[in-house]
């Protein structure tokens, strides 16, 4: 009987650290704000700068439009503007060198320019070369959609364009089916592509200063990876209705089987 109780105990204390406490599961918790502050200054983000294997979108407007046709898609009136596929065939991707080719302009090096800078280059080679300041010339560039993966803990995990130009590390998961119970909020890791490499970057979800982080935006070809949390590998089940479950169907067995030893 003793061996019993002594079995149920650890039994007890070993099923009970396999519930996800509730603070680990809880978005945007206060953990080092005063309770009566719940402001928190969002950081202001960074222009975004064009890196390898990035895809631009080009358009030149001028007076005379036919002056600028070779510059622009054939036919975009007639396609749909948010299809990603379209964005392949007629964007500009950036080379590995950081160059993209453009008509009557040549090859052009992006790497490392913010859209706003590209889009003054060209405007500015194309008034010295092509055109004067009567033609009123008028150049957009914008990344061709933000495209991410994310896998992992997430219910639909895959590669994601969205076609906005500035995008959370909450949005980007809610566009990929939200982060089970069982996904570490905790530790979302981000590995984004430098010149120089990857680096990976760490985000504590659960802790409300994640919108104070430098990588609280995601940037284009980012790799969202949530790990699972530690009881989901121990299989005694994620929530108290689970693991109480489980603790009775294991007190069960020991119990029969201790019996039919005394017998």
């Amino acid at each position: 009987m003793n061996r019993l109780l002594l079995l149920t105990g650890l039994l007890l204390c070993v099923l009970s650290t396999s519930c996800i406490p509730h603070k680990d599961i809880v978005y945007f918790q206060e953990k080092d704000t005063p309770s009566d502050s719940t402001q928190i200054m969002v950081e202001q983000q960074k222009p975004y700068r064009v890196q390898i294997n990035d895809i631009l979108n080009i358009r030149v407007k001028a007076l005379d439009q036919e002056t600028v046709s070779i510059l622009n898609p054939a036919g975009e009136e007639n396609l749909n503007a948010n299809s990603s596929e379209r964005a392949y065939f007629d964007g500009f991707t950036v080379d590995v060198h950081g160059n993209i080719r453009i008509p009557t302009l040549g090859t052009l090096n992006v790497l490392g320019y913010t859209c706003e800078e590209i889009e003054k280059r060209i405007e500015e080679q194309l008034l010295e070369e092509q055109f004067k300041e009567t033609a009123n010339i008028f150049v957009t560039v914008k990344l061709a959609g933000l495209r991410y993966t994310a896998n992992g803990e997430v219910e639909s995990p895959g590669t994601v364009t969205l076609f906005q130009e500035r995008v959370n590390i909450f949005e980007a998961i809610a566009n990929v089916g939200e982060i089970p119970i069982t996904g570490n909020k905790k530790e979302v890791q981000i590995i984004r592509q430098y010149p120089q490499g990857q680096k990976i970057h760490t985000l504590d979800l659960t802790d409300v200063n994640v919108m104070n982080s430098p990588y609280y935006y995601i940037q284009p070809n980012d790799i969202i990876y949530v790990k699972p949390v530690k009881q989901a590998t121990w299989g005694a089940g994620t929530t108290g209705r689970e693991t109480l479950q489980t603790i009775v169907s294991v007190l069960g067995i020991v119990t029969t089987t201790v019996l039919l030893l005394n017998r």
